[in-house]
C-alpha cells in the first residue's frame, strides 16, 4: 500500500508550480477537488484524511464521488468534469513514481469527462459597459480604484486572476500606453490601452497607498485585491448602473462577463475572429469560435444574401412496404 499524502504534497506543492507552470488558481481549484474527495473518501473509508492510500482511490471510489459531486452537493457537469480533470492530473502525475499503482492511474485517466450544453456566452452591450464604467463614484479613493479595474479589465479583455495580478512593472518604461499580461499557460501578450483606460489608471495611482505589496489594485486594507473582493464590487457597480440601463439588472454578470464583453466588441468592430483571439492570448482559434455562435450578425447577413427556396407543396405518401413503415414509425414516434 502506498501513502497518499506525501505524492499529493510533491503534486501541489512541486510539481504543479514548478515543473507545470501552473497559475496560482490552477493549483487552488486543484487543491480544493481534492479537499473535496478527500473528505468523501476519509468519511466513506472511515478513516482519517491522512491515512488514506492511493490505492484507496480506486475507479470505484472517484465514480462514485462524481456521483456526489453533482448529486449530493448539486454541481453542474461542468463542475463534476474540472473535479475528474485535477484527479486524472494527480495520477497522471503517480505513474511515474509509483510503477506498483500504473494500472490503477490508467484505469482512472481512462474515465469519460460527461458532456454538457455548449451555451451562448453572457455578454454586455456598448450601452450597459458604459453605464457600468460610470457607475463608480470618482469622489472616493475605492470609486478610483474600482473605475480603473473595471476600464482595465474591459479593455484589455483580462481574466479576473490577470487583473488582479497586475503589477506596475507590467506597464513598460512606466508608461500606461500599454500593459503586459501574462495569461494561462504562461503566455505572454502586450497590448495598447485606450486614452479612457489610461485616465482612469492614473487617477487611481494619484491616491493609491505607497508602502503595501507590489499589485497594483489594493483592498481597503492595502493587501492585493481578492477575487471574491472584486466581484463584490463589480455588484454593487452593475446595480447601480441598473438605475440608468435598466436591462444590466436582468443580467448576471460576472468579472468574466468583461471579458466577454470585450471579446464581442472587437468581433463586431473588426469582423476577424483571429484578432479577437490574439486580443485574449487564446492559444487555439477554436476557443475563440464561441463568439461567432453569440454574435448574430454574420446570420443575418446569411439570411440577406440567400432567397427561401420556392418549393411547391406536395403530398405525402405513407410508406406500402410493412419494414419501410416501421422504421418510419420509429423515426418519428412522437407521431405515434
Amino acid at each position: 500500500m502506498t501513502p497518499l499524502a506525501p505524492d499529493l504534497s510533491a503534486f501541489l506543492q512541486n510539481h504543479l508550480p514548478n515543473e507545470r507552470g501552473a497559475s496560482p488558481h490552477t493549483i487552488a481549484s486543484y487543491a480544493h477537488a481534492f479537499t473535496l474527495l478527500l473528505r468523501f473518501t476519509a468519511d466513506r473509508l472511515k478513516r482519517q484524511p491522512s491515512d488514506l492510500m492511493i490505492e484507496d482511490l480506486d475507479v470505484g471510489l472517484v465514480r462514485a464521488f462524481l456521483q456526489h459531486v453533482e448529486e449530493g452537493r448539486d454541481n453542474t457537469a461542468r463542475s463534476r468534469n474540472a473535479r475528474l480533470s485535477a484527479i486524472k492530473a494527480f495520477f497522471r502525475f503517480v505513474e511515474h513514481r509509483q510503477p506498483a499503482c500504473l494500472e490503477q492511474a490508467m484505469m482512472i485517466r481512462a474515465l469519460p469527462v460527461k458532456r454538457t450544453d455548449t451555451r451562448l456566452i453572457d455578454y454586455l452591450t456598448r450601452e450597459e459597459i458604459r453605464a457600468l464604467l460610470a457607475a463608480p463614484d470618482i469622489r472616493t479613493r475605492g470609486g478610483l480604484r474600482d473605475r480603473a479595474m473595471l476600464h482595465l479589465a474591459y479593455a484589455a479583455g483580462l481574466r479576473a486572476s490577470e487583473l488582479l495580478a497586475m503589477r506596475m512593472e507590467d506597464f513598460p518604461d512606466r508608461s500606461l500606453s500599454s500593459v503586459r499580461v501574462l495569461g494561462k499557460g504562461r503566455r505572454e501578450r502586450i497590448l495598447p490601452l485606450w486614452k479612457e483606460t489610461q485616465a482612469a489608471l492614473r487617477a487611481w495611482l494619484a491616491v493609491r497607498p505607497d508602502g503595501h505589496g507590489p499589485e497594483l489594485f489594493l483592498s481597503r486594507d492595502g493587501k492585493r485585491m481578492s477575487r471574491d473582493g472584486f466581484a463584490y464590487r463589480l455588484s454593487l457597480h452593475v446595480a447601480k448602473a441598473g438605475k440608468t440601463v435598466p436591462s444590466i439588472a436582468g443580467k448576471s454578470v460576472t468579472p468574466h462577463v468583461l471579458r466577454h464583453s470585450c471579446a464581442m466588441h472587437t468581433l463586431q468592430a473588426t469582423g476577424d475572429v483571429r484578432k479577437v483571439a490574439l486580443w485574449l492570448g487564446h492559444a487555439s482559434i477554436q476557443t475563440t469560435e464561441m463568439y461567432l455562435r453569440a454574435d448574430p450578425t454574420e446570420k443575418l447577413a446569411l439570411l440577406d444574401a440567400h432567397h427561401p427556396p420556392l418549393i411547391r407543396a406536395g403530398r405525402f405518401r405513407e410508406p406500402s412496404d410493412k419494414l419501410m413503415a416501421a422504421l418510419a414509425a420509429a423515426t418519428n414516434p412522437w407521431h405515434q
